[in-house]
């Protein structure tokens, strides 16, 4: 067969098809061991360096290092809904019990599997730990590596999970056995994964909390990304936080990335598919996202998104530099981290905005480091689609920035009380770390209810929950009677914002918008026409205001004034007979 005969027997999918990565041969190639080395992990002992284990192969490598290191042990912490064991690797010079003087660094992978550098980047950092010279980084911290949180999307592996993702070969599935998307549960915490990890975080209070991801989206130079809410004086509910990670964390890293021949970015999430110099904009700060989420409990987090048109080995030994440099900076850092965390955790904002959106004009423009690309005609979309060319553009890209602002400001009431009978979202609440008070007894509370208005929900179901919206709520004053077992959860507490954002029904992260109190929206009795027609007469006549507001609305809507049912269904709302508590959110909040 001659050098120029097509290839006609490998499926399409088979062939490369990705854009070209550029030339890369950064000094952290330094840190692979050989393949022969009886420590070498399985990524490293690929010739191609573009292989991770499975779930048994990666677990026994760590059985087998926890076996032969004083330094290493490994702690289940979880079970998976198909039945698999949710471990973590923690490294240590203090036994069991770490001391609490060190900070605790934890490190998270595959919380979307096929997304999986930092399993493989930690292996080998804990491997060199155990082994090869660098015990010294446990002097000053101690290090938690979850190597797979999402243990069954993992085991879903094959070679056609991320096609936008250059390596390993066989990736894991984005989301987990029962199809949900871990990465859109930090709040409300569906899931026994999520719920695992949010035990080990309440248990060791860790001082950093680092989540590792594989970016989606368009080509650019960078190859490893991070960023946290609050970044370059962004919105933050954690300022001080923010402010400790702007002006030394950063700087540290980036500067530990270039060393070793890497380049660092912030997050970047373009605006348009089809224009990559459109504009970059902030991806949200949605607290159903780790950073998001850590900003609203005051958790120093971080969320790294390799570049993923960049190869397997230059992400892994990227996130191995960026694991054991936090490892550096958090030891000579620790006193002024738990300062930031104090004063953040002290915040009681009276005034907490919420449902962030993208504002329509750049708020300013930024120089991006872009790589070179052109458009062609596609047969298959019949239009210009974008070619990336695998060449650094030696243009400083010139990019808008469009970052996010409030369309929602809650006020913060003294407490909430949550009736006995929503025993699922106490435990929620319970699952979250939050602290509340139980009655064991009929209790009578001055409380404000809100009455939902305008309730419309999603026309497709989103992790499991069918949404609802609204368009705001009325405020109603009364006494409430709680039930036994009912709780009284104060907002003067550290995740007093977090109680905020899962209770407020206007809230997009609440547990009301993901469609957890569906029964509010039924209304129970009905009416006759034959009986509401004659009533709705009588009240007309007997209250000239109603009468008025009534032919007001009739001129004013010309649909209602044409639907018989509507008018008199307008007056069944205004009678004692309607059902009271159609729409009447249970959770009420205590000023």
């Amino acid at each position: 067969m001659s050098e120029t005969t097509p290839i006609t027997n490998i499926a399409p999918w088979d062939q490369e098809f990705l854009p070209p990565a550029p030339k890369w041969e950064g000094g952290s190639r330094h840190l692979l061991r050989p393949a022969t080395d009886e420590w070498a992990s399985g990524f490293e002992q690929d010739a191609e360096l573009n292989f991770s284990p499975d779930y048994a192969d990666t677990r026994a490598w760590f059985d087998r290092l926890d076996a032969a290191s004083d330094l290493i042990r490994i702690e289940s912490f979880g079970t998976s809904p198909e039945g698999r064991d949710i471990y973590a690797v923690i490294a240590s010079k203090d036994g069991a019990q770490l001391d609490p003087a060190k900070p605790t660094i934890l490190i998270q992978a595959g919380i979307h599997p096929g997304e999986i550098d930092g399993k493989d980047a930690g292996m080998m950092l804990l491997r060199d730990i155990a082994f090869y010279g660098k015990s010294h980084l446990l002097d000053g911290a101690n290090l938690i590596l979850v190597p797979i949180l999402s243990v069954d999307g993992h085991e879903r592996a094959s070679a056609y999970s991320r096609p936008n993702q250059r390596g390993p070969r066989i990736q894991g599935w984005r989301n987990t056995g029962t199809n949900q998307n871990l990465n859109r549960d930090y709040l409300k915490l569906d899931q026994p994964e999520m719920r695992a990890v949010r035990g080990l975080i309440l248990k060791y209070k860790p001082d950093i909390y680092v989540d590792v991801h594989v970016t989606d989206g368009m080509d650019y130079q960078y190859d490893i990304t991070f960023g946290f809410t609050g970044e370059d004086n962004t919105f933050t509910r954690s300022p001080a936080i923010a402010g400790w990670l702007n002006s030394t964390f950063k700087p540290r890293l980036y500067q530990a990335l270039e060393n070793e021949g890497h380049i660092p970015g912030g997050l970047v999430f373009g605006i348009d598919d089809d224009d990559p110099r459109a504009g970059l904009n902030d991806g949200g700060l949605g607290e159903r996202f780790s950073n998001g989420w850590g900003d609203a409990a005051h958790i120093p987090t971080i969320l790294i998104e390799n570049h993923s048109l960049k190869p397997h080995d230059q992400r892994v030994l990227g996130t191995y530099v960026f694991i054991e440099e936090t490892l550096k900076v958090m030891a000579e850092n620790i006193g002024d981290v738990r300062a930031a965390i104090t004063a953040d955790r002290a915040l009681r904002p009276q005034n907490l905005p919420t449902n962030f959106v993208s504002v329509d004009t750049p708020t300013e423009i930024i120089p991006f480091k872009g790589i070179k690309y052109e458009m062609y005609e596609s047969a298959a979309s019949g239009r210009k689609e974008i070619r990336w060319l695998g060449e650094p553009d030696p243009e400083l890209w010139q990019m808008p920035w469009f970052g996010s602002t409030p369309t929602l400001h809650l006020q913060r009431p003294k407490a909430y009380w949550v009736p006995a009978y929503r025993a699922d979202i106490i435990d929620r609440l319970v699952a979250s770390g939050v602290e509340m008070t139980r009655v064991d007894e009929p209790t009578s509370v001055d409380v404000t209810l809100l009455r939902l208005k305008g309730p419309k929900m999603s026309q497709r179901a989103n992790e499991g929950h069918v949404e609802v919206k609204i368009d705001g709520v009325e405020e109603e004053q009364t006494r409430w009677t709680f039930a036994p077992g009912s709780v009284r959860i104060s907002t003067d507490q550290p995740l007093g914002d977090i109680v905020m954002l899962a209770l407020e029904p206007q809230s997009r992260e609440s547990y009301f918008a993901w469609g957890m109190f569906l029964e509010v929206l039924s209304r129970v009795e009905y009416i006759e026409p034959y009986a509401i027609a004659p009533l709705a007469d009588k009240m007309m006549a007997a209250d000239p205001a109603l009468k008025a507001e009534f032919e007001a609305k009739l001129a004013a809507e010309p649909e209602f004034a044409a639907n018989a049912h509507a008018r008199l269904g307008w007056f069944y709302e205004r009678t004692p007979f309607y059902d009271q508590r159609h729409l009447l959110y249970p959770v009420a909040r205590e000023n």
